[in-house]
């Protein structure tokens, strides 16, 4: 059985790797198929989200705050997920934003701006 606070270490631990994260990916990359750790983080606070929103909510505004490109870039597409206003705000907020990171959709691989990224999500609605 899973304590009470072993969700508020797991979610530390998510948000940690995310912090740290310079590839955005939200499925398995490569031929394998292969969950990137960042990709597993990502997973674990979108479930603390739902279970924990409050402090899951929490941790994503310091990962907006201060996370890697991708990182922030996780952050806000968590955020679309929970309420919609705050993520689009997220999005137009990191728009002018010139930090790099890698994307995967699958086998492959780009690079791009956090800035760049967020306008494409923004325009994508």
């Amino acid at each position: 059985m899973v304590g009470d606070g072993d969700w508020e270490r797991e979610l530390g631990a998510a948000v940690r790797e995310l912090v740290a994260a310079d590839t955005l990916a939200f499925g398995g990359v490569g031929i394998a198929g292969t969950l990137l750790p960042a990709t597993e983080a990502y997973r674990q606070v979108e479930r603390a989200l739902e279970a924990h929103p409050a402090e899951a909510r929490q941790q994503l505004d310091q990962l907006l705050e201060h996370g890697s490109p991708a990182g922030k870039a996780y952050a806000a597409a968590l955020l679309d997920t929970v309420d919609r206003a705050a993520g689009r705000a997220a999005w137009t907020r990191l728009r002018d934003d010139p930090g790099e990171l890698t994307t995967f959709t699958g086998c492959l691989m780009d690079q791009t701006t956090l800035g760049a990224y967020a306008a494409e999500r923004l325009t994508a609605e």
